[in-house]
């Protein structure tokens, strides 16, 4: 029984290890880390059943303990504490929604996978664990190789097209690939992560003269980098190659043989740089010298020189919103990240102690988004991350939080120096066990340095906790086994009592009402992603039911109750112009009580306050006492994101549809300081204006209000959308439009 529980577990994590980087399907809300994380619970709840269970039939509790248990468990209290006092303790627990990775339940499972590993797996299993890992990114590596040439098998599993038609033009893997990770930074974290690893079992088959095997695993490893540079990560470019000059300094100091050293570290070496320069890397700086660009520079036409001067653009001088341009197009990526580490750190410095909640980032960088944000190309994002890990624990979890996940890192870190200074005092030739130890080092330290640039996902966060296990298995050290024997240990009868088939018995029963639960939730969320497809659509009325499914399956989550009243109030007013009124007033009443449900529920929740807005706003078509609802709960959503120019604009214009026209351009005018290329704030504004300047009978009335309106009108005509239709339009009614 032990030895079929023990294989229960070891299989249970190399399935982990394969097929949460491969997994994603189509008709879930998020493709991708939606499903790996819903698969790293199910498959963590066989392995606790399992452990448990073999703790039963051994009559004995075994964990082992490790020289990292005390920033462990220090970080783990820290994310219950940050829970506990959360803005938002439903996200806090279950991770925001569509990102799932980072709540404090899957902290949980990460720390428990951590424990379970160590405490179950020898050191040639953790060998084992490594080959699945670089299989699994084999996999993942030819998926995503094709998309970069226009082929992605993705579209051909969702569409049966073998191409790129099936994403959109701001997500293609022609420019970016991602793979089966859903996002090229993550694919490339996910990569950096296998070539050091693949390195080391390749050094390790050449020192063998295992040639066919050291062939394969180098040719991986030229595999993954060749996607890794197709993904245009910086983060992770720069990752690997820190990572990968401490593997050959460290690789050159341990071996003795010197034309040895001198081969395999030049091939290394030279493979990389042929690699980078056949294909392009994410610096233009550097791209000036790899073979695509020089063949670009050769075939880019000369200037034909023309006789008339350059001619002079008097509406060049227009504010732009991305005047630092990346080359992808958009503001420079590098640009908008500083914004959002400026909210993180003021999010942190008016919650010092414990942040503002686990994952609750999407909240407190609304109330501290800097307003030069407005200005990017992204203005109008929801960032849910910090974009650096670390930002994000002291934003989200406070000092106390950043401190203690640093302190996990920093001693695992001086865990590995104090090794390899240790190891070179002895002066030994490295062996096996050391190139591995050696690539699972390098490995994690790709992540933490991605890390410093972007955010964790569930693969990336696995082997952050785990890789720790897999250097204290490998080095048999910093560890021992802490073992509590039960009154029934030390009897030789090793026949299964009752009492024991009656404890595993209640154990499997609760993994698999756990797994039920997660299929429940996994199902709901398929019907919700079919509902919201529907409504985006404009489809409301095929909405209706796969979003009440959803929230009959999971009543308790809130996103799913978001976008049922949102569907209810726009069906009720459609179905009141159609008189049907008892049906109409029926989801009304649905509409606005879940409306009033979320918001005093979930205060700080800036979308669901968005949300209300709309569902007020779609039934003052019906009644309009709902229009004065809709000016307070847009004030409301002002004082959570005070610097968001769209929902300022907003404001403006509900001021508007009260009646309340002065609150209306003073409102509109801060909108403009908040974001000077605001288009259609510049339009309200000078309808209003003109709305002011004259009579019921279109007579001026007020000239400077009417100056400063065809002023405005002018400024969107001539400089901010040279020949727009509407300010056209608006100018010739009012007679000012320039001949």
């Amino acid at each position: 029984m032990v030895s079929f529980l023990q294989r229960v577990i070891r299989y249970s994590f190399y399935a982990l290890f394969l097929l949460v980087p491969l997994a994603f399907t189509g008709d879930t809300s998020e493709l991708f880390e939606f499903n790996k994380m819903w698969l790293t619970f199910g498959l963590a709840a066989i392995i606790a059943a399992a452990w448990v269970s073999k703790m039963l039939v051994e009559r004995q509790i075994k964990i082992t303990r490790t020289i990292l248990d005390i920033p462990l468990m220090l970080f783990v209290l820290s994310q219950c504490i940050s829970t506990i006092l959360s803005m938002d303790p439903h996200v806090s627990w279950w991770g925001y929604y569509s990102r799932f990775n980072g709540g404090l339940l899957s902290i949980l499972t990460y720390v428990f996978l951590y424990y379970a590993f160590v405490s179950n797996f020898e050191k040639k299993q953790v060998f084992t664990a490594l080959k699945v890992s670089l299989v699994s990114a084999l996999i993942v590596s030819l998926w995503g190789l094709p998309s970069h040439f226009g082929y992605d098998p993705t579209c051909f599993v969702f569409r049966g097209n073998f191409d790129v038609s099936c994403w959109t033009s701001a997500f293609q893997p022609k420019a970016r690939i991602f793979s089966t990770l859903g996002q090229p930074d993550w694919l490339a974290a996910y990569l950096s992560i296998a070539v050091p690893i693949a390195i080391s079992f390749g050094i390790d088959a050449i020192k063998k003269q295992k040639w066919a095997t050291s062939v394969y695993y180098f040719a991986l490893s030229a595999l993954f980098y060749i996607d890794l540079l197709y993904t245009r990560s910086k983060s992770s470019f720069i990752a690997l190659a820190i990572s990968i000059v401490i593997f050959l300094v460290v690789y050159v100091l341990f071996t003795k043989e010197k034309q040895t050293r001198i081969k395999i570290t030049a091939g290394i070496i030279i493979g990389l740089a042929a690699i980078t320069f056949f294909a392009q890397t994410p610096f233009p700086q550097l791209d000036k010298f790899t073979l695509p660009n020089i063949v670009q520079m050769l075939n880019k036409p000369k200037p034909v020189a023309t006789n008339s001067g350059a001619q002079a653009n008097p509406q060049a001088s227009a504010p732009k919103a991305n005047a630092v341009t990346g080359e992808l197009g958009g503001t420079d990526s590098g640009k908008i990240r500083l914004y959002v580490w400026q909210g993180a750190i003021q999010a942190w410095l008016h919650n010092p102690l414990f942040g503002t909640g686990v994952e609750t980032f999407a909240f407190a960088y609304y109330q501290y988004r800097p307003a030069a944000h407005n200005l990017t190309s992204e203005w109008d994002y929801l960032y849910n991350k910090a974009h650096n890990e670390y930002l994000n624990y002291l934003a989200t979890t406070g000092a106390f939080g950043l401190i203690t996940y640093l302190s996990v890192i920093f001693l695992f870190l001086f865990l590995n120096i104090k090794y390899w200074i240790a190891a070179y005092k002895k002066h030994n030739e490295l062996s096996f066990e050391q190139l591995l130890i050696l690539g699972v080092s390098s490995a994690y330290l790709t992540i933490i340095i991605s890390n410093f640039f972007g955010f964790s996902v569930v693969v990336i966060n696995e082997y952050m906790f785990i890789i720790p296990a897999f250097y204290f298995l490998i080095t048999q050290t910093g560890f021992k086994q802490f073992v509590f024997h039960t009154h029934l240990a030390n009897n030789h009868d090793e026949s299964m009592h009752t009492g024991q088939w009656i404890g595993m018995s209640i154990v499997w029963l609760i993994a698999f009402y756990w797994i039920l639960v997660l299929f429940n939730y996994w199902t709901a969320d398929k019907a919700y992603a079919l509902g919201l497809g529907y409504d985006h659509a404009g489809l409301y009325q095929d909405a209706y039911q796969p979003l009440h499914d959803a929230v009959n399956a999971r009543p308790d989550e809130p996103v799913f109750l978001d976008e049922y009243a949102v569907n209810d109030a726009i069906l009720a007013q459609a179905l009141f112009s159609n008189k049907d009124t008892a049906t109409a007033q029926k989801l009304e009443k649905e509409a606005v009580t879940t409306s009033n449900y979320l918001v005093s529920s979930f205060p700080h929740n800036v979308t669901f306050w968005k949300s209300r807005v709309r569902v007020l706003y779609s039934l003052s078509q019906m009644n309009p006492k709902y229009l004065s609802l809709a000016l307070d709960a847009i004030k409301e959503a002002q004082k959570l994101a005070p610097t968001d120019a769209k929902v300022s604009y907003n404001v403006g214009l509900l001021y508007a549809q009260n009646n309340q026209t002065d609150n209306a351009i003073a409102t509109l005018r801060n909108t403009i300081k908040l974001r000077a290329d605001y288009r259609d704030a510049y339009y309200a504004l000078a309808l209003l204006l003109h709305q002011q300047a004259v009579n019921s009978s279109g007579a001026i009335v007020n000239q400077a209000k009417e100056d400063e309106a065809v002023k405005e009108m002018l400024y969107i005509y001539q400089t901010l959308a040279p020949g727009d239709v509407q300010a056209k339009e608006a100018l010739k009614t009012w007679g000012q439009l320039p001949q």
